[in-house]
């Protein structure tokens, strides 16, 4: 190879490698989750009309089916969501309950659920589904290992998203993360509340949440708490726990029982 065409090589190289790297600009179009090192990690938020996944353990799964409803929240910008269920994940998790969705901050009315028998019958039903831009979302929900969820399956996942203009986001109990087209990947536990009692520290989801796979910028883990009035996610509240004032009597002793209860 001469020179000639070895310093065209390096200049094509180094395009596509300025085009592939991240910026730290926004990117136009983005759905703001709330979360502010989140939102800036996705270089504005989470991209519409494209394919994003959501991957639990088993046990888990009430915490990942909580964090794709606030993502589909965010994402139908008041259009209707569709809600597609292999049969199989109400046999393992139970219906989906629609006072549960409202608490959320969902409103039922704009929830519509179908039941598929099979893998292939909620594929089918999701890519149909995602060719009506007069959705907002399409949530499609597997239980277990699906190997008919290949690369080439979720492409067309993917595509049909991008033609319509409706986000696709796939919900994956059990099972383990395989190559995909997906904008971003995410592994949710429910994250542990603040310290203190029951009546204290009552109030919004708290999600561990894990950033797996970001095709445009860093990956990283936060949590994430869910705002249900305000229908986004930010940063944990703090709730600070009262602390008994030391006897007069013996000061060093109650500060320091004190700084080990806060620290235990």
């Amino acid at each position: 190879m001469n020179g000639a065409r070895m310093g065209t090589l390096a200049s094509l190289r180094g395009s596509i490698a300025r085009i592939e790297a991240p910026s730290d600009a926004a990117m136009p179009n983005r759905v703001a989750l709330g979360h502010t090192i989140a939102d800036a990690m996705l270089r504005g938020g989470l991209a519409p009309a494209a394919l994003h996944e959501v991957f639990a353990a088993g046990h888990q799964g009430g915490a990942a089916t909580g964090f794709i409803a606030g993502l589909a929240g965010r994402l139908s910008a008041r259009k209707p969501l569709l809600w597609v269920r292999q049969d199989f994940s109400e046999v393992e998790t139970g219906a989906l309950s629609m006072s549960g969705l409202k608490e959320l901050g969902l409103d039922p009315r704009r929830v519509v659920m179908v039941r598929a028998a099979d893998v292939e019958s909620a594929l089918r039903t999701s890519a149909d589904a995602l060719a009506c831009d007069a959705l907002g979302a399409v949530v499609l929900e597997l239980w277990g290992e699906a190997r008919q969820l290949d690369l080439v399956a979720s492409r067309k996942l993917t595509l049909a998203a991008q033609a319509s203009g409706v986000t696709a986001l796939v919900l994956r109990i059990a099972a383990t993360a395989i190559p995909s087209t997906a904008e971003t990947r995410w592994i949710v536990r429910a994250a542990h509340s603040p310290p203190g009692n029951a009546a204290s520290v009552w109030g919004a989801p708290r999600f561990d949440a894990e950033l797996l796979r970001n095709r445009h910028g860093p990956c990283g883990r936060w949590i994430m708490e869910w705002n249900c009035d305000e229908c986004q996610f930010s940063e944990p509240s703090t709730y600070p726990q009262p602390v008994a004032a030391a006897p007069a009597h013996r000061p060093h002793q109650t500060q320091a029982r004190a700084g080990h209860r806060l620290a235990s």
